[in-house]
């Protein structure tokens, strides 16, 4: 039987417990256009990535705001994430990599494809390439630096070229990380695809070749980095290079909090490695503060992810959340959301009806599955949507009108109580309505009523309105 979360069996991910994180939100994310991080957006999101448990990010530190942002984080004192630098492949770069107490790695930026080492570059030849890199990795390990290298490009790439640099690398600093750099999202996750596209392919080859550390970075401009990003790990990859919302150059890089709740949800040994319990917080807050809009069907974070409308889906809902969502939505700090449109059907208007009777009276109400009132306010709903020129959902406050409408009156200005040809006893903390109209002489008064119940009656004789 797999009828809860729990039931699911999970997926076996080959070096599973080797896996970790380096999140590039600050770095990467910063390029994508109209987006500006000050310091204390900055200070921010590595509180958030530190909640979240991810070990590693990187960072520019080209100026006095880079520099002073990395040193408040670091001043911290947290374990994690790791504060690393980035540089282009050049003395110059490093050097301000090393002014910055505390960094004890830096990212060096090695692009490979022919595009970028003739035309972006200028250079004449691989050779040439090739000596620039090695002389930069040289320089960073000289000067007692962990390195990433970065190969840019590097599904668009020669690998006639690369294969024999990257032992190059190694040959430098054998644990440095080899980030692959899937630059333009041109990579794919098939098996049987050669290089340059073929993430697998490449991912075992330097597996082979003696990488002791692969790093993956993709691109998601054919909408596929996650399946690269996955299978690369699948392959032997032991580090993800994300950003939060996917935020980057262009369409973005893969997503952070996607990869998370993909290896928390559905992966054997990351139930507890990671947390997302802050995730949908953070999200809001890059809304507000840096700008960005977050689509409603967005995974993980969007508005719509435990939103339902539809007739089908909400009864599933309602009888077990686990027929439509993924994942509790506690798990991302998110709440499920029941909503009324043109395509829902009684029950969740009862479900809706309830919550709003219960808030308008006071007390917790019950409507019994059949009421007829339930079928006339699904019928006035229909309506809307039959004749008026309505794309929305219905609101809260329409919802309290058809409320209103059919299960309570007003009396005087201010005080509302449940309509007098309905039940009039409320048991403590719960009133069950009736399906049927009963006339208000034809119900039984009970006599000597015990504290736990109160009688509802009008606080003066008010005519239902009939509808």
């Amino acid at each position: 039987m797999m009828r809860t979360y729990e039931d699911m069996p999970k997926i076996k991910l080959p070096h599973a417990k080797d896996i970790k994180i380096s999140d590039t939100t600050i770095r990467d994310g910063c390029q994508m256009p109209g987006i500006v991080m000050k310091k204390n957006h900055k200070l921010k999101i590595f509180e958030y990535l530190h909640d979240m448990r991810i070990e590693k990010l990187e960072t520019f530190v080209y100026n006095e705001r880079d520099k002073d942002a990395c040193r408040a984080m670091m001043d911290y004192g947290y374990e994690f994430p790791e504060v690393t630098g980035w540089a282009r492949a050049n003395p110059a770069d490093i050097d301000e990599v090393l002014k910055v107490d505390g960094i004890r790695e830096t990212g060096i930026l090695m692009s490979v494809s022919d595009s970028h080492v003739f035309d972006k570059m200028g250079l004449k030849s691989y050779e040439e390439a090739e000596t620039k890199y090695l002389n930069a990795l040289q320089y960073a390990v000289d000067h007692g630096l962990k390195t990433r290298c970065h190969i840019e490009d590097s599904s668009r790439a020669n690998y006639d070229f690369v294969y024999p640099f990257i032992e190059k690398l190694i040959e430098i600093d054998p644990n440095t990380i080899i980030r692959i750099c899937d630059t333009l999202g041109y990579g794919v996750p098939f098996p049987d695809a050669v290089e340059p596209y073929g993430i697998p392919i490449v991912v075992k080859k330097l597996k082979e070749m003696g990488v002791k550390h692969i790093e993956m970075h993709v691109h998601d401009d054919f909408g596929i980095s996650m399946g690269n990003t996955l299978a690369g790990l699948w392959y032997g990859a032991d580090w993800a290079s994300l950003t939060f919302l996917g935020i980057g150059e262009r369409a973005g890089n893969t997503e952070l909090e996607k990869i998370v709740a993909f290896l928390i949800t559905r992966v054997e040994g990351f139930e507890d490695r990671y947390s997302l319990k802050k995730v949908t917080e953070f999200a809001e807050y890059m809304e507000r503060e840096i700008g960005l809009r977050v689509p409603r069907n967005k995974s993980v974070v969007g508005r719509n992810i435990f939103s339902h409308e539809s007739g089908i889906h909400t009864a599933g809902i309602i009888k077990n959340p686990f027929t439509y969502e993924p994942f509790p939505p506690e798990l991302v700090g998110g709440k499920r959301n029941l909503m009324i449109g043109d395509t829902s059907g009684t029950e969740v208007i009862r479900i809706k009806a309830e919550e709003t009777l219960s808030e308008l009276l006071g007390i917790k109400a019950q409507i019994e599955k059949g009421d007829i009132r339930i079928k006339a306010i699904h019928k006035d709903i229909q309506k809307m949507y039959d004749v008026e020129d309505r794309r929305s959902c219905v609101s809260d406050e329409e919802l309290k009108d058809f409320v209103r409408k059919y299960y309570v009156f007003q009396v005087d200005d201010e005080e509302e109580v449940l309509q007098e040809e309905y039940t009039p006893v409320v048991e403590k903390n719960t009133h069950i309505m009736n399906p049927e109209r009963v006339p208000l002489d034809e119900v039984p008064v009970k006599k000597n009523v015990s504290s736990k119940a109160e009688k509802v009656a009008p606080v003066k004789k008010v005519a239902s309105k009939k509808k």
